[in-house]
């Protein structure tokens, strides 16, 4: 329980939920319906979870 960062994990959720508003946002003003903005937002959030997760252990395997 040394090592653990408690930075890290708030920030994977606040990136994700802030793409996921983020992108259904931009699809509902380009005219897509909200159902599939929610779903396309929901990959969106998906990726962008997965995106900081690898990078924040990449920073820890080089030390």
């Amino acid at each position: 329980m040394r090592g653990y960062n408690i930075v890290r994990p708030l920030m994977l959720i606040i990136v994700a939920l802030l793409t996921n508003m983020l992108v259904t946002n931009l699809c509902l003003m380009f005219g897509v319906a909200s159902d599939a903005a929610s779903n396309i937002g929901m990959i969106g959030m998906i990726i962008a979870a997965l995106v900081m997760y690898n990078r924040f252990n990449k920073r820890g395997r080089k030390r």
